[in-house]
């Protein structure tokens, strides 16, 4: 046990100190390549900033993948965890693509469901899949909507300086500490594993937030929210199916929903309210509940705070009820969270936005 607590701690302080030393080259490639995110009336920077953020988190994050798959006993780069990596590699790809060039929504959306996909296909059986949800008509439908849905998510929730690089952070922690109290003597390599990457994730993106954070030296771009939106599903998508079989309870299946509810919760309000408000759903625009925060508090380090403090609070409630095993606790607390959101989102929704002529449907 005390190896293992060692490698934990080994591959969080590795892959915090590989991106934070990578970041600063990454910075003056992105400057010298002219690879920067120019100022817009929708976006909050005021000058030009490098756009290569993504590409130092997922170079870490893969890179310290492969370490622990060579300290992970009786593991080897098989089939799930290539697929996983091939995944990864083309996220980041699509969204450098869409960072330098620009890309139409329908096909980084259909970017979005192939990588969805590769993740699905290589890491679960067909048994496996209609197990989930009784039919692979089902459950394949269901999972890549959950995967495409949240990459989108934290593509429209990447909006200000160091938001989900820090929120990423700490979700990543969120399943390491699920992956520590699912551990069974049946499970504990494949759990150990799943602790591993966690880790390699979290410290990836703690290394790359102080360059990210108020006021930013880099940004993720979409290379990296997609990136973080794809390791958050399909993470999400494990932990569901490890804790349905803990407790051999489906409902244990909302175990994802409630960790990765303030991601789920930003998009349906901004969905919600371009709706009904006319203006198009899929461009960008300050109108996310960070900008409706900062928009009250004036201050973007103490919106950041507050959507840490608010993670922070989820994760240690999702991985209390998942510890107590109770499934009618665990649906009380993911319907109080709902609530919670709800009242949350109508308050944000009285504050005052600017909308950009880009976020407003042109009159026939």
């Amino acid at each position: 046990m005390d190896n293992r607590i060692y490698e934990y701690v080994s591959v969080f302080i590795m892959a915090w100190l590989f991106v934070y030393g990578l970041t600063p080259f990454i910075i003056r490639m992105a400057n010298a390549l002219n690879f920067v995110d120019k100022p817009e009336a929708r976006k909050m920077h005021l000058k030009s900033v490098p756009l290569l953020g993504g590409l130092s988190v997922a170079i870490g994050f893969i890179l310290l993948c492969v370490y622990d798959v060579s300290i992970s006993p009786g593991r080897y780069m098989d089939r799930p965890m290539l697929g996983y990596l091939l995944g990864t590699v083309l996220i980041v790809m699509i969204g450098l693509i869409d960072d330098r060039r620009g890309m139409r929504p329908m096909i980084k959306m259909i970017g979005q469901f192939t990588v969805s996909l590769v993740f699905i296909l290589s890491n679960f059986s067909l048994g496996e899949l209609k197990l989930m949800f009784g039919s692979i008509y089902i459950t394949l439908p269901l999972l890549v909507l959950w995967m495409v849905g949240l990459m989108n998510a934290l593509n429209f929730l990447d909006n200000m300086d160091g938001i989900i690089s820090g929120m990423a952070g700490i979700l990543g922690l969120g399943f390491f500490a699920f992956a520590l109290t699912n551990t069974t003597q049946a499970n504990q390599d494949a759990m150990a594993l799943m602790a591993l990457i966690s880790l390699s994730f979290a410290g990836s993106t703690f290394g790359f937030l102080p360059y990210n954070f108020n006021p930013a030296r880099i940004f993720l771009g979409d290379a990296g929210s997609m990136f973080i939106g794809y390791f958050l599903s399909s993470m999400g998508i494990l932990m569901a199916q490890h804790a349905g079989n803990r407790y051999n309870d489906k409902f244990f299946y909302l175990m994802p929903v409630l960790l990765l509810s303030y991601a789920i919760f930003d998009i349906s309000l901004v969905s919600f309210t371009r709706k009904r408000d006319g203006r198009h759903v899929m461009q960008g625009g300050k109108d996310h509940s960070t900008h409706r925060i900062n928009n009250v508090l004036g201050s973007v380090k103490v919106t950041a705070s507050i959507i840490y403090t608010i993670n922070v609070l989820i994760v240690l409630t999702s991985i209390i009820i998942f510890r107590i095993g109770n499934r009618q606790l665990l649906m009380i607390s993911t319907s109080l969270f709902a609530v919670f959101f709800m009242v949350f989102g109508r308050k944000l929704d009285q504050v005052p936005i600017v909308v950009p002529d880009n976020q407003k449907k042109q009159k026939v």
